[in-house]
């Protein structure tokens, strides 16, 4: 598994777990030693004890050197980064075309070589040419098997796939994979071949797809606001007809993380080099920007004037149960405030050391009603499951106005009205009289 980021490490650890022969590698030392003491670089729920399960079973291990396990190994899976590139939002593939240049060089006997990132179509061709420039005379196939994790989900989301996408037409490499995943078969999950080009846009028109959805019903969610509509009885009431689906309909700040941003961007631009002009994906695009721009007037539509006041922010990562700070909607929902002169303080149950790194300049607390204390507004970002069960009243009491915004509707109207806040939230009127 090249690379131990959030995809490798999962992956490596899962199939470790499955009860073959993982051997991670990276080329940051620190990570590696990191690793083998135990320590884990990501915050996902159960990976600290799925890596020391496995490593003490002997079946995962972590090395910077990659030529002796890529010389040993019946399949490498490419698991780098893909960041947007600067200035064209088009996918950087450096890492990628690096990785599979040393894995050529270290190739040993047949070899499936597997991009597990995400990647722009055509890659695996480019990645294969690239190979055989390197190694004329290796044995192996080029495969595409995107991922489909959820971050903090992302073991039960490998274990219990809804999909397995194999994009490769060699029966050798499409029975070398097929012996890998064959674990799964006992939970039924399909496993689809497909040629190459076709897996690596289905992964890339899944994000596009879903974060559709996710602009769509913040776009209702603003309509239901004028109109005075609920848009989670709206988004339950077209989400219960099976065609559509209740899944990514929850009104918010606007989708971050790293992948629809990232590959919502990197479609368009895949598009535009076939001289496709994708209009709804790029209108996604925009109304996810513009929204997460607009959630610090918000704030400031209902606690006025924010110039020398103090607004207590709730959540910091871009969801629940991950610490990636990547897109998150808190970063230009923080910036807003900060340039409508607030003195913003925040707190986060396990995102604030990522958070440090992207706003440096706003205070830090590690207990939510400290953090509330003296403020003058308190904005809900990320749905953590601890601001669902806060004392009402002791959060009242604390703050020094009772100015709640809720970016995600994790409390009730009707509650905040009896407990005295002025509350707002998203595609919800308020109480009468609030």
């Amino acid at each position: 598994m090249i690379g131990t980021g959030y995809v490798g490490l999962v992956s490596g650890a899962c199939f470790a777990d499955f009860g073959h022969q993982v051997i991670c590698v990276d080329k940051d030392e620190s990570k590696i030693a990191a690793l083998r003491r135990g320590e884990i670089p990501i915050f996902e729920p159960g990976l600290d004890a799925l890596v020391a399960t496995n490593v003490k079973a002997n079946r995962l291990d972590f090395t910077t050197d990659l030529k002796a396990p890529v010389a040993e190994a019946d399949a490498v899976f490419i698991a780098v980064g893909t960041p947007s590139r600067r200035g064209d939002g088009h996918a950087d593939l450096s890492y990628v075309y690096a990785a599979a240049r040393e894995i050529a060089e270290a190739l040993d006997g047949f070899t499936v070589v597997v991009t597990k990132s995400t990647v722009p179509v055509g890659t695996g061709d480019e990645v294969e040419r690239r190979m055989r420039e390197a190694n004329p005379k290796a044995d192996f196939v080029v495969a595409s098997n995107p991922e489909f994790l959820r971050e903090g989900a992302a073991i039960r989301d490998f274990k219990f796939p809804d999909r397995i996408v194999v994009g490769t037409s060699d029966e050798r490499a499409r029975k070398v994979l097929g012996d890998i995943y064959r674990p799964l078969s006992l939970n039924q999950a399909p496993l689809m071949y497909t040629a190459r080009r076709t897996a690596e846009l289905i992964k890339y028109a899944a994000n596009a797809f879903l974060a559709t959805k996710i602009s769509f019903i913040n776009e209702i969610a603003d309509l239901s606001e004028k109109v005075g509509a609920d848009v989670q009885e709206v988004a339950r009431g077209i989400g219960l007809d099976n065609r559509i689906g209740s899944k990514f309909l929850h009104a918010g700040p606007g989708f971050g993380g790293s992948c629809f941003p990232k590959d919502t961007r990197a479609l368009i631009k895949i598009a535009q080099d076939s001289d496709v002009h994708l209009r709804i994906v790029e209108a996604v695009l925009g109304v996810n920007d513009n929204r997460k721009r607009a959630m610090a007037r918000k704030v400031a539509n209902l606690a006025g004037n924010l110039r020398g006041k103090k607004v207590a922010v709730l959540g910091l990562t871009f969801k629940p149960d991950t610490d990636d700070m990547r897109e998150a909607p808190s970063i230009p929902l923080i910036t807003g405030l900060l340039d409508m002169g607030a003195q913003v303080r925040a707190h986060d149950p396990v995102g604030i050391e990522q958070a440090r790194k992207e706003l440096p300049d706003i205070e830090y607390f590690d207990d939510p009603y400290e953090c509330v204390k003296g403020a003058d507004a308190m904005v809900v970002v990320t749905e953590w499951v601890q601001y669902r069960t806060l004392d009402l009243d002791r959060l009242k009491a604390e703050m020094a106005q009772p100015v709640v915004v809720d970016l995600r509707n994790i409390y009730r109207p009707a509650d905040m009205a009896a407990h005295g806040f002025i509350y707002d939230s998203v595609g919800r009127t308020p109480e009468p009289g609030v």
